[in-house]
C-alpha cells in the first residue's frame, strides 16, 4: 500500500517573506506549491505536479508579483485541470493592444511640416511654432489629441484674452486647425472645442469688444520725404531694398525676393507673379520715374536674378525679413517696412483725389465684394501710373 505524501505545513506571508536563502521551499495550502529562490535573488512560484506518469514543474509567477494566497490558488486550479484532463499550465492572458497616443504637439508638428510647402513666407512656419510653443504646448502639448476638449482649449486662451487678444485669436485658430488636422486622420472624434462659431462664441468675449486691431507702426505722412532722403544716404542693400518697397508700396517678402526678369524697364513695369503674392494672383506695379532710377543704381551680382541676395550662402538667398526693420531701428525709429503701405494708404485717401477702388488695387488689397473684385480686375495698369508718380514725387519732394 502506497504511503500518503506527507503534507507540507502552511507557512504565513510573514515567514515566506522571511525566506532568503537560495533554495526551493514547499508553503503549504496547495499541494505541490514552492518558493524557489534562485542564486541572484529571484523569487518563484513553482508548481511540483504529476501528470500522468511525468512529474514536471509548473511556474505561477514571480513573488514579487503573485501574493502567497494567489499562488495557491493558481496551485488548486493547475491541479483542477489535471484531473479534468487539461495542461496545467496556467493561460496567458493576451494583453490588449496599446493604443498609440498622438500628443497634441506631435499633431501639430506633422501639420505645420505638411503645411511648409505651401506657406510664401517662411514667417509663417516661425510664428505658429513660436504661438503654439509659448501658449499652448505648457496646457495641452503632451496631452493625447482625443482627449482634448473645452476646458482644456479654455485653459489655453482665457490667461491671454483679455491682455493680449489678437495673439490668443491667432493661437485659437491654429488649435482649431490642430484638432481638425487630428479629426481627419481619426486620431480624434466629435466638434472641435477650440470653433469659435456656436461654440467659444458663447464663452468668450468678441475680440472687437474687448481690443482694437493692433496696426503695423506706419511712419507719418509728412515724415516720409526727409526719411526718403536720408535713405539715399545709407550705404547697403537693406537701405536700397527699403527704398523700392515705399516707392511701390510692395510688401517685405515681394521686395526680398523680387528677380530682375520680373521688371520690364522698357515698359516701367514690375510683374509680381502669382506664386509671391499674398492673395494668389499676379500683381503689375506701375513704376515711377524715381523707381525706375533706384533700379538703376542697384548693382547686378553675378551668379543670382535676386535684386537683393544675401551676403551669406554665395547669393543663393534673398536678405532676411529683419534686414529692413533692423536698419529703422538702428535709426530708433518704431516703424516696420510694412506701416509704409498704411502711409502711402493714408497719403492717397487724404491728399489726393483717387478713387478708392485704385488706391486698393495699387496695394493688392484682396476684397469680399465681388462687384469691386470686378472692377479690380477691369482696372488698367495705366489708370494706376499716374496714382504711383504722384506718389514718387511727393516722396522726392
Amino acid at each position: 500500500m502506497r504511503a500518503m505524501p506527507k503534507r507540507a505545513k502552511e507557512l504565513t506571508a510573514l515567514a515566506v517573506a522571511k525566506l532568503k536563502a537560495p533554495g526551493r521551499y514547499a508553503v503549504g495550502g496547495a499541494e505541490g506549491l514552492h518558493l524557489r529562490i534562485t542564486e541572484v535573488g529571484t523569487r518563484l512560484w513553482v508548481l511540483r505536479i504529476s501528470v500522468g506518469d511525468q512529474r514536471r514543474d509548473v511556474g505561477l509567477g514571480n513573488a514579487d508579483d503573485v501574493s502567497l494566497s494567489q499562488a495557491r490558488d493558481a496551485a488548486r486550479d493547475a491541479r483542477r485541470a489535471v484531473r479534468l484532463g487539461e495542461d496545467p499550465a496556467p493561460r496567458k492572458v493576451k494583453p490588449a493592444p496599446i493604443k498609440k497616443i498622438h500628443t497634441f504637439e506631435l499633431a501639430a508638428k506633422e501639420l505645420i511640416a505638411s503645411k511648409k510647402a505651401e506657406w510664401k513666407n517662411e514667417k509663417h512656419q516661425a510664428q505658429w511654432t513660436a504661438t503654439l510653443n509659448t501658449y499652448a504646448y505648457p496646457s495641452i502639448g503632451s496631452m493625447d489629441v482625443a482627449s482634448i476638449g473645452l476646458d482644456e482649449v479654455l485653459q489655453v486662451l482665457k490667461p491671454i484674452w483679455s491682455t493680449k487678444t489678437e495673439t490668443a485669436t491667432r493661437v485659437r485658430g491654429r488649435i482649431e486647425a490642430v484638432l481638425d488636422y487630428a479629426t481627419v486622420h481619426k486620431w480624434r472624434e466629435g466638434d472641435n472645442p477650440a470653433r469659435w462659431k456656436g461654440l467659444l462664441d458663447k464663452v468668450l468675449p468678441a475680440p472687437g469688444k474687448i481690443a482694437k486691431p493692433e496696426h503695423h507702426p506706419a511712419m507719418p505722412i509728412d515724415d516720409t520725404p526727409a526719411f526718403m532722403k536720408l535713405l539715399q544716404d545709407v550705404p547697403g542693400t537693406s537701405a536700397l531694398a527699403l527704398r523700392l518697397l515705399v516707392l511701390t508700396c510692395a510688401r517685405s517678402g515681394e521686395i526680398r525676393g523680387a528677380t530682375w526678369s520680373e521688371f520690364d524697364l522698357a515698359k516701367s513695369l514690375w510683374l509680381i507673379p502669382a506664386a509671391r503674392m499674398k492673395a494668389d494672383r499676379d500683381h503689375i506695379v506701375p513704376l515711377s520715374r524715381q523707381a525706375l532710377q533706384l533700379l538703376q543704381e542697384i548693382p547686378r551680382i553675378a551668379g543670382t536674378e535676386l535684386l537683393f541676395p544675401s551676403t551669406r550662402g554665395e547669393g543663393r538667398a534673398p536678405i532676411s525679413d529683419m534686414s529692413m526693420t533692423q536698419l529703422l531701428r538702428k535709426r530708433k525709429l518704431d516703424y516696420v517696412p510694412h506701416g509704409f503701405r498704411s502711409t502711402f494708404r493714408d497719403w492717397a485717401g487724404d491728399r489726393t483725389e483717387y478713387p478708392r477702388e485704385l488706391i486698393e488695387a495699387a496695394l493688392a488689397h484682396s476684397v469680399e465684394n465681388q462687384v469691386e473684385a470686378a472692377y479690380r480686375r477691369l482696372t488698367a495698369v495705366e489708370r494706376r501710373r499716374p496714382l504711383m508718380q504722384d506718389w514718387g514725387d511727393f516722396l522726392s519732394a
